[in-house]
């Protein structure tokens, strides 16, 4: 009986294991992908970009990282492999201390680097005073890593309003949302990621991309989606080439 006894406990604890390992995943794809809100500007005020201009034809395909490092590097993989030497990687900068070696590569293999700020907190729901702390951090922690100039900036989760564009705009950042939503982090299959990212690409797109490991789908995906952008006539730039190449769009605020 004793055995038996022992036994179940061994299970019983290596079932919570799993559970506890599940809702830490699904909390990780929940925090980083869930929230997405309408792009927003002012006539006079600070802007969000979404989108370059359609009629040349040029798109940025870019890749959000807040979690994990395997992803990442299999997505460099391919994109060397591929001979793309211009995505966007947008960093959460706590991630990016804790794989220098990482965000090294990126740089090395001739990325662009943006900045989701520190903590990857939606901004929306901080005071003033705890974004700029948030951004002043990722600031830091970028120069430590010895990235001083990064001007572009994806809020956490994609969230922000008027008062979040005003304080990016103070302290020196573009906004940069999207115009394709893979929709990769819900690992809905590699041929949705595909079609979800081509069916309707056209110049000026900007793609929103993972290489979290919550992203599980999104590298075997790549090949394909980087044949269709070629089929298509279409050229990958970075999201700098897009705003200082193009006439961007975004939205007015309501």
């Amino acid at each position: 009986m004793n055995q038996i006894h022992v036994f179940h406990i061994k299970k019983i604890k290596q079932i919570a294991l799993i559970m506890i390992a599940a809702f830490f995943t699904a909390g990780i794809l929940y925090v980083e992908n869930v929230l997405n809100y309408p792009v927003f500007s002012t006539a006079d005020g600070p802007k969000a970009i979404y989108r370059g201009d359609a009629g040349n034809k040029d798109i940025a395909l870019t890749f959000d990282i807040s979690w994990g490092d395997v992803k990442a590097e299999e997505i460099l993989d391919t994109l060397k492999s591929q001979k793309i030497d211009n995505a966007t990687f947008f960093l959460s900068a706590s991630w990016a201390e804790r794989h220098p070696d990482v965000v090294k590569r990126i740089i090395e293999d001739g990325h662009q680097v943006g900045s989701m700020g520190y903590n990857f907190k939606d901004y929306r729901d901080l005071e003033p005073q705890e974004v700029r702390k948030d951004l002043n951090m990722s600031q830091e922690a970028f120069t430590k890593l010895g990235l001083k100039d990064i001007t572009l900036l994806r809020p956490p989760s994609g969230s922000f309003d008027k008062e979040v564009l005003t304080i990016a705009q103070q302290q020196g950042y573009s906004v940069v949302h999207y115009s394709i939503d893979s929709e990769d982090w819900t690992n809905p299959g590699v041929d949705v990621i595909v079609k979800n990212t081509t069916a309707s690409i056209k110049g000026g797109d900007i793609v929103l991309l993972h290489a979290s490991d919550s992203a599980k789908q999104t590298v075997k995906a790549l090949p394909s989606i980087l044949k269709e952008i070629k089929s298509k006539g279409l050229n990958n730039v970075t999201v700098g080439d897009i705003i200082s190449n193009a006439k961007t769009k975004s939205s007015e605020v309501k």
